[in-house]
């Protein structure tokens, strides 16, 4: 084993009362949650033939396949972010199912180079906390996008920047569908091809990586930072009775 490189350092910046080392034995998991792993999944696009609701489909019976359940939120009717009162039932339903869900998947076509605004729109409903829940925080995510030309990667890049942003675990593989309208049969599903393939790779991906964490989210995003600053806001509190 080799020499520590700072052997005896020292932290003036540092909090060492709230300064965790982290070990092994928290990542145990002594009670695994025994329920179906729970995913919601998003699509972006309100065509009456949405090729990414078809791909969202095709996706939703892979995770029931393999055991998880599994919910499609609708975003017909749902409003503009900011254009309606939180209390729209399409808000609450969509912040319902999320704090429900385990692992989400997200899928977009691809328009003017970017993710569609039906998608941009159902992920700014969903807020970075509710009081002090965060509905995204350690879940799971996979990411997919149709595009109607050649193969690109653009929405989920973006949507990838996204999931970051809201904390969310975001799996490694990710799966993009070139010239959609050809991949599909009338009946609505995916013809067999190395499309179809990285979907079912993306899928068992994204399940195995919830169950994985799905029980560790808390501590897996559990941050110093945070940790600092909840005690500034305790102590902050304190004082003030004592005035």
């Amino acid at each position: 084993m080799s020499e520590p490189l700072f052997p005896q350092a020292s932290f003036p910046a540092l909090n060492a009362e709230l300064f965790e080392v982290p070990t092994q034995e928290r990542l145990a998991i002594p009670s695994p949650a025994k329920h179906r792993p729970r995913f919601l999944l998003l699509y972006g696009s309100l065509r009456e033939r949405s090729y990414s609701r078809l791909l969202t489909f095709e996706a939703a019976r892979l995770l029931e396949a393999m055991g998880g359940e599994v919910r499609i939120f609708d975003p017909t009717d749902l409003p503009l972010p900011d254009g309606a009162p939180e209390s729209h039932p399409k808000v609450q339903q969509l912040r319902e199912l999320t704090l429900w869900a385990e692992g989400m998947v997200w899928c977009s076509p691809e328009r003017h180079g970017a993710m569609t605004g039906v998608m941009k729109s159902q992920i700014d409903w969903i807020p970075l906390n509710i009081g002090a829940v965060r509905p995204t925080q350690g879940k799971t995510l996979a990411l997919m996008q149709v595009s109607g030309g050649s193969q690109s990667f653009n929405a989920v890049n973006q949507m990838r920047v996204l999931g970051r942003w809201m904390r969310m675990l975001t799996i490694p593989n990710q799966s993009s569908v070139a010239k959609a309208f050809a991949e599909f049969t009338e009946e609505g599903r995916m013809k067999p091809s190395a499309f179809y393939d990285r979907v079912v790779d993306v899928m068992e991906e994204l399940f195995k990586f919830t169950l994985l964490t799905r029980d560790l989210g808390p501590y897996l995003v559990d941050r110093y930072s945070e940790r600092k600053e909840s005690a500034e806001a305790l102590s902050k509190r304190v004082n003030q009775r004592a005035i």
